[in-house]
């Protein structure tokens, strides 16, 4: 009798792990879209994008509307007169065309905000705070209406397709927010800096490292049985 109770106890215990686990794995997607009451207008920069792109409201974001294997994809994010006066942490958006930050009392941006944040093409300011990266990362920067539009984030890498020597030799360099760039072992070339050339040692570096976990599980399950039978 103890020995099914204690494996029930177990079972609720993985079970609230995993629900657990899977809401904080969502939860910053989730958060993203309630940093403020209200919904987006269809009137507004943001809403006129998520029509025009067929798109789904839900709170202050503008969500694709298809049957992709990605359908939760956050498109749009309109966080206009929020009362914001920080900008530091937008991470559950990255993937953000976007984003109307105006009406805000913004007196700071992070300068790692719109990290990762490569497909960001449209952000409308508050006309006292300067587009991510300065005006040399846009395509074009305007003050209209009483905001400062950042529209057609530029590509600070080369425009080659080549090496680029913001990055180390035997390696390529990729868009990754305004202003940010990250690098990537060229083909047949892999650690630091991308100095090792060959195949990359997959079987030598998680071999051990998975031979560790089996051996771990089989430990934990020895000394949960032995549990079980003294109880």
């Amino acid at each position: 009798m103890k020995a099914g109770v204690s494996q029930l106890k177990t079972a609720v215990f993985v079970f609230i792990f995993s629900l657990c686990f899977y809401g904080s794995y969502q939860l910053p997607e989730l958060q993203v879209c309630e940093l403020c009451r209200g919904t987006v207008l269809n009137s507004s920069e943001v809403g006129q994008f998520c029509v025009s792109s067929a798109g789904r409201i839900d709170g202050r974001c503008c969500l694709r509307n298809d049957n992709t294997s990605d359908p939760e994809r956050i498109m749009g994010l309109d966080l206009s007169n929020c009362s914001l006066t920080r900008v530091e942490d937008l991470q559950g958006a990255s993937a953000v065309l976007i984003i109307d930050l105006s009406l805000n009392p913004i007196v700071n941006i992070s300068a790692t905000a719109f990290q990762g944040f490569i497909q960001l093409n449209s952000l409308i300011l508050p006309k006292d705070i300067v587009c991510p990266g300065g005006n040399a990362s846009w395509e074009k920067v305007e003050v209209r209406d009483g905001n400062r539009f950042c529209e057609g984030q530029k590509d600070v890498c080369n425009q080659t397709g080549q090496l680029s020597i913001n990055c180390p030799e035997n390696s390529l360099c990729a868009p990754y927010g305004p202003s940010f760039f990250e690098c990537s072992c060229a083909d047949d070339y892999h650690g630091y800096k991308c100095l090792r050339e060959g195949e990359f040692p997959a079987v030598q570096v998680f071999g051990p490292l998975g031979a560790s976990m089996v051996v771990l599980s089989v430990l934990l399950w020895v000394t949960q049985r032995r549990k079980v039978k003294s109880l």
